[in-house]
């Protein structure tokens, strides 16, 4: 029994019960893709189903605002999908009369759609013979046939695609597509994996030759930029605050956070009190400022890690248009200052 096969009927008796598998609707298709680009199917599958169940086509997601679709979004993380994923429905529904394009290379032109999710796309919903080729696929096809090759170079993407096309069986690419990935996913995963149990444990190259833990060859290391993060929380009189929308480009673009001291290093009380005083709020009388947390959250994202501390600043005055707690819920924040303002932290 050949490589394919062998996949395949592992596939069959081993696959999860996802709901995205369960139809050839493009929308569906595209929806589940974007949303599990950078995340876990586990930390995916609810916002599909919050999805699916708020904008039931792409009309609905189309005609929602951004700030509807961010929220709905938030805590997925890579917030870029989201308002890429709303634009592209935008242009489905208004250009093209709601049908998405039938083939890869089509489906390539539509925005936030790179090789990997319009090939996910073509062969699931049209049944195109097109290969993934994601992680879980070079970490596959990398031990099974020990290759070398470095993931990191373009060279070896087209590599990987071209042995992935030649392996596949040309009159059921979405299944063999859906068995790699499912099979890169629970059995052959990135660290230990159990290969006493693997299907291939008699003829995967990295076994034999006891490669596989440094397979697939990766070289690229990504360089991880520290920031420092202070947000000044306003309370009047009333216990209400204030927030600004984030409209710079770069990480949270149109998210909402709290007035924002970006500074070199950890600081403490001195060096916020001063520009809380002259930068920020000169025209209130501040009776209060005080750390809301006695350690500093470090919030983790793929280029840069986030050092954030909150602060207390209790003013005399009434916020013009200041919002309280239940009305900042409505807003889409960034998931560590949506966790903090759930833990009424806001309130130390």
């Amino acid at each position: 029994m050949n490589f394919s096969n062998i996949l395949i009927k592992w596939y069959l008796q081993n696959k999860r019960d996802l709901p995205w598998r369960k139809t050839a609707n493009p929308y569906h298709i595209w929806l589940s893709e974007i949303m599990l680009q950078q995340t876990r199917v586990a930390q995916g599958t609810p916002y599909f189903f919050a999805f699916t169940q708020e904008f039931p086509t792409v009309f609905d997601l189309a005609n929602a605002s951004e700030e509807q679709v961010l929220k709905l979004w938030q805590g997925l993380g890579y917030y870029s999908r989201a308002r890429n994923l709303h634009k592209t429905a935008q242009y489905v529904a208004n250009e093209l009369d709601g049908i998405f394009p039938e083939n890869y290379t089509a489906l390539l032109k539509l925005k936030g759609v790179g090789e990997y999710t319009a090939a996910a796309i073509a062969s699931f919903s049209y049944n195109e013979a097109v290969p993934v080729v994601d992680g879980n696929v070079f970490r596959v096809l990398s031990r099974y046939f020990d290759i070398e090759s470095d993931i990191a170079l373009p060279a070896t993407k087209k590599e990987f695609t071209e042995l992935a096309r030649e392996l596949m069986p040309k009159d059921n690419p979405a299944m063999f597509n859906q068995a790699i990935m499912e099979f890169g996913a629970l059995q052959c995963v990135p660290k230990s994996p159990d290969c006493s149990v693997c299907v291939f444990n008699e003829s995967c190259a990295a076994l034999q030759k006891k490669k596989v833990s440094v397979l697939p060859v990766k070289s690229k290391k990504i360089k991880v930029t520290n920031r420092f993060f202070n947000y000044l929380i306003l309370e009047d009189a009333l216990g209400n605050t204030l927030i600004q929308k984030r409209t710079a480009k770069g990480i949270w673009h149109n998210l909402y956070e709290f007035p924002l001291l970006e500074t070199a290093e950890i600081v403490g009380f001195d060096v916020v009190s001063v520009a809380a005083q002259n930068d920020f709020f000169s025209s209130y009388t501040i009776l209060s400022i005080e750390e809301c947390s006695e350690k500093t959250v470090i919030h983790k994202l793929s280029h840069q890690h986030l050092h954030i501390q909150f602060w207390k600043i209790k003013i005399e005055e009434i916020i013009e248009n200041g919002l309280n707690v239940s009305k900042l819920k409505t807003f889409p924040f960034p998931i560590v200052i949506y966790n903090f303002i759930e833990k009424q932290e806001i309130n130390c």
